[in-house]
């Protein structure tokens, strides 16, 4: 049962690992002017939700399976996650507005809390591959 949760926790953050990855590169993209602005918007948009609910799945199994620590290192991402999409402001088009989006920094503060992710979710994957090793040979 240890193995297997934290078998889908790997394949979870794996997701988010590309997810991460996907997002830095829209965005670079949109920075070097490649795309303009709304179609960078509308792909980001579109993955904002199941980002939040693959993070949010990893830390529902941290719980379920009584495994505090990782439990507690998951906890943060997803309620910030989760903020973040509530605190939409009415009119915008979602967690990445197209007329706000090169306003007051947000494309470098987007751009940092995309690799901020990334390096969270490299750390969570080895701490997964190692739990389940572990989970592996103790079964």
């Amino acid at each position: 049962m240890e193995a297997a949760v934290f078998i889908l926790s790997l394949v979870d953050c794996c997701a988010l690992i590309f997810l991460s990855v996907y997002f830095i590169i829209t965005l670079s993209d949109l920075e070097c002017d490649y795309i303009n602005a709304r179609a960078c918007c509308s792909k980001l948009n579109k993955w904002v939700i199941p980002e939040m609910v693959g993070q949010c799945l990893s830390t529902m199994l941290m719980l379920v399976s009584m495994h505090w620590f990782i439990f507690l290192l998951n906890l943060p991402v997803a309620v910030w996650n989760i903020y973040r999409y509530v605190k939409v402001p009415m009119g915008n088009t979602g967690v990445f507005d197209p007329t706000e989006i090169h306003n007051r920094g947000q494309l470098k503060s987007h751009m940092k809390e995309a690799m901020i992710k990334l390096g969270y979710h490299l750390l969570c994957f080895f701490i997964y591959l190692y739990s389940m090793i572990l989970a592996l040979i103790n079964d």
